[in-house]
């Protein structure tokens, strides 16, 4: 049996945050709120490539 229920609830509440600053920092049209939707979904890329420029790999 898999339990995995705890870590999903994390990463919608991950995703939910995300979303929202993605789209407050959007200018509320159409095209700025599913690109900050799209965002939302791929932001920790972002935040590993950052990582990965600071430590110099």
């Amino acid at each position: 049996m898999v339990r995995d229920g705890p870590w999903g609830f994390i990463f919608l509440l991950a995703y939910i945050g995300a979303a929202i600053y993605f789209i407050s920092a959007s200018d509320h049209s159409f095209g700025g709120v599913l690109l900050g939707l799209l965002q939302a979904i791929v932001w920790p890329v972002y935040v590993v490539y950052h990582v990965l420029v600071m430590i110099g790999a």
